[in-house]
């Protein structure tokens, strides 16, 4: 631990590397993929060897496309993908909104797939004639670019508006595409909403058990 309380990030991936990932960080493998996006990985990962408690922006495309959904439909997502799918790839939030890392072409693909489900701009109706089923998911793919969570979280990592759910610990992480992708979010809008009087105090806090991932 350095002397300004920051983690640096190799102190961080000596501990973690050849273990299973968590929400609490990255491993180095994890690290050298995520950095493996843009076209310097070795000053990503240098960056981050300062400090591995900050977010960076990395194109999309290449080692990845990712899929941006409203935190809560997310959730659904995600919860399908584990419960009756085959798992998911990283996930992380950023500012109220799920982050599925995906095979690469996904977010030139799913589109079209959801237009095919005649889900796109008009949606499905429901029995009130309102539209309802997916909300608007953004994919990005070649030539976008989106933030990524730093490797190492914070004292506030739980509360942090950038933060791993399911953090990359292999330079060759099972991604999902665009099927498997379209499957989750039909799984999630046909879903019953449970609606609880006492709901969990931190909607977001859930940690996944990446030992199915494939």
């Amino acid at each position: 631990m350095s002397r300004t309380g920051k983690q640096p990030l190799a102190d961080r991936t000596d501990l973690t590397a050849g273990r299973r990932s968590d929400a609490s960080g990255v491993t180095a493998d994890g690290a050298a993929w995520l950095a493996s996006a843009g076209p310097y990985p070795r000053s990503t990962l240098a960056f981050w060897r300062e400090r591995a408690d900050a977010p960076v922006v990395l194109p999309c495309g290449a080692a990845f496309d990712v899929v941006s959904a409203p935190a809560i439909f997310g959730r659904r997502m995600l919860d399908r993908l584990w419960e009756e799918g085959p798992g998911a790839g990283p996930v992380a939030v950023h500012r109220g909104r799920m982050l599925l890392f995906a095979a690469p072409g996904t977010a030139q693909r799913l589109p079209s797939l959801l237009e095919w489900e005649e889900w796109g701009s008009r949606g499905r109706q429901d029995g009130s004639g309102r539209a309802g089923g997916v909300p608007p998911l953004l994919c990005h793919g070649n030539g976008d670019a989106v933030t990524v969570p730093a490797p190492v979280g914070g004292p506030g990592l739980m509360r942090s508006a950038s933060r791993w759910l399911v953090a990359p610990d292999t330079r060759h992480p099972w991604l999902p595409g665009p099927e498997i992708l379209l499957w989750a979010a039909v799984r999630a809008a046909r879903a019953a909403v449970r609606i609880s009087i006492f709901p969990p105090a931190d909607q977001d806090a859930s940690v996944y058990d990446v030992s199915r991932r494939r």
